[in-house]
C-alpha cells in the first residue's frame, strides 16, 4: 500500500498530465485558426492529447 501511494504522488506522473492538458488546450485553440486542414490538426491533437491524459490518469491510479 506504501509504494502504491508513493507512486501515485509521483511528481512525474503530474508534469505528464499537465503536458497533456497544454496540448490539449492547443488543439482547442487550434479549430478557431484560419488555416487549411485546421480542423483536422485540432482533430488529431485533441485525440492524441486524449489519449495521453488517459495514460496518465490510469498511471497514477496503478
Amino acid at each position: 500500500m506504501q509504494q502504491s501511494t508513493e507512486n501515485a504522488n509521483s511528481v512525474s506522473h503530474y508534469k505528464f498530465l499537465i503536458l497533456t492538458i497544454v496540448l490539449g488546450l492547443v488543439g482547442i485553440y487550434l479549430r478557431f485558426a484560419e488555416f487549411p486542414h485546421a480542423t483536422l490538426v485540432s482533430n488529431l491533437i485533441l485525440l492524441v492529447a486524449a489519449g495521453l491524459a488517459l495514460k496518465a490518469v490510469f498511471g497514477i491510479l496503478k
